[in-house]
């Protein structure tokens, strides 16, 4: 499918997450059996024909014992939330960071989008610099703080699903108005939850700060 994708898209680099260049981004993760993840998102979660659905936390994905693992070894005893991202999208359309890890568990195969922090200058971000990465199903990544990533994209018509782990509170709404001190304050969406988007995306037009410039990106399924 890798070949395939790879062919579909020849002016983008889509490596696999295997490889060395996604070492600066995050690490895949071992140790854990996912499988009661695996399960239930394969069972009880719909992937819509059209966009995106998140939901940033199931309580039902929370239940099961390895979130209790997960929470005391993989993030120092800090509380998490677990939730998922169902979608059939393939646009770059944003990037966002948090303050701290995020674990993706690819229920289905997909390529996630990257960047990293450090090269947003002023509030913009060049599409260019994004690098693809095809993630296997049954695979765990973590992605480190600094990373810049937003939803998978498919790897055909199917859609993809993805669990999501993340510090709790992450993605909820703010419960107060922010407070403009620099720029990066600008970025400020959600809680624990920074975006840029390019000024094409429904992300743009929903109120996210418009920083990326150049193409936004699309990905073919061939």
């Amino acid at each position: 499918m890798l070949e395939k994708m790879q062919k579909a898209n020849p002016n983008i680099k889509i490596l696999p997450v295997e490889d060395a260049a996604f070492q600066k981004y995050g690490q895949i993760i071992t140790g854990y059996d996912f499988s009661d993840y695996l399960n239930y998102m394969k069972a009880n979660t719909p992937t819509p024909k059209e966009g995106n659905i998140y939901i940033p936390s199931d309580e039902k994905l929370e239940a099961f014992a390895v979130t209790e693992k997960v929470s005391a070894d993989f993030y120092g005893e800090m509380p998490v939330q677990v939730g998922y991202c169902n979608g059939s999208t393939s646009s770059l359309d944003a990037l966002e960071y948090h303050k701290g890890s995020e674990i993706d568990l690819a229920v289905t195969d997909l390529v996630v989008l990257l960047g990293t922090l450090s090269d947003i200058q002023n509030n913009v971000y060049p599409s260019d610099k994004v690098e693809a990465f095809y993630v296997k199903a049954g695979t765990a990544v973590e992605f480190y703080g600094p990373t810049l990533h937003f939803a998978p994209c498919m790897v055909d018509e199917n859609g993809y699903q993805c669990v999501v782990v993340l510090p709790r509170g992450t993605n909820f709404p703010l419960e107060g108005s922010v407070s403009v001190k620099n720029n990066e304050d600008k970025l400020l969406l959600m809680k624990n939850k920074w975006v840029i988007a390019h000024p094409d995306s429904g992300m743009a037009k929903d109120g996210a700060y418009a920083g990326i410039t150049g193409e936004n990106l699309k990905l073919s399924i061939g």
